[in-house]
């Protein structure tokens, strides 16, 4: 990871990464997503509804998942100061939030003819909720302490802090009583048989890639705007 804090070594990794991850994530996710829509039976409860789980999972997972790499990226700027690092937590944060708020979308959508509401303020929906105000939380702060030349300290204790949600979001439906269906998928077992699960893993794998294209896309633009605005700077000072 020290290795990689050096922008020219960063970016001569990353510019080959940034389009096979993407499209190696778009070609996953849809496939995984043709296999769920069309290969998979219909569940004998939901019926058809439960094929929204292929977009709703990955979404969850990505949406803590973001926010735990933007929490580790914090960390990374605040003990070692690492120069990439609170690029990578910014970079990180709007595609998390993306996702986050993908999974209450989805969410809503399949509690509708599952709870008969589209809403409902369960432990699960009410935590991700907050966790996604969190995301834009961190984006404005980040925004606005760049725009008045802070040195990022701020917006990297906020992205430490607001780790406090992710167990939160995680066992919210171990510590409530709560709407949402417990954990369906454990490191050794699940409970969604495995003619409806195989399609899943297509589609956390294709969005996790297209996650890390998207961020690295993100990583190399703003580097490139600050090699743009330190070149300003230097023109104008002479």
């Amino acid at each position: 990871m020290h290795a990689l804090a050096n922008p020219t070594r960063f970016l001569k990794l990353a510019r080959p990464l940034t389009p096979v991850l993407f499209w190696a994530g778009v070609a996953l996710a849809l496939f995984g997503a043709w296999g769920g829509l069309t290969q998979t039976p219909a569940d004998y409860l939901q019926k058809e509804s439960v094929r929204i789980l292929y977009i709703h999972v990955p979404a969850a997972w990505l949406g803590m998942g973001g926010w735990t790499a933007v929490a580790a990226a914090s960390l990374g700027y605040l003990i070692w100061r690492h120069p990439l690092a609170h690029i990578a937590a910014r970079a990180i944060a709007p595609a998390g939030a993306m996702f986050a708020a993908l999974c209450l979308v989805t969410g809503a959508i399949w509690g509708r003819p599952t709870w008969g509401t589209w809403w409902e303020w369960d432990g699960r929906l009410t935590s991700m909720l907050l966790l996604f105000f969190v995301y834009i939380a961190y984006i404005a702060l980040a925004r606005a302490d760049a725009d008045r030349g802070g040195d990022g300290r701020v917006a990297a204790l906020f992205g430490v802090s607001g780790s406090v949600l992710l167990p939160i979001v995680r066992y919210s439906v171990v510590w409530w009583n709560t709407l949402h269906q417990g954990q369906s998928i454990g490191l050794t077992s699940s409970s969604i048989d495995s003619s409806m699960l195989w399609p899943l893993f297509f589609t956390i794998g294709g969005f996790t890639l297209l996650f890390a294209g998207v961020v690295l896309m993100r990583m190399r633009a703003m580097l490139a705007t600050q090699k743009v605005e330190a070149r300003m700077r230097r023109m104008a000072a002479q």
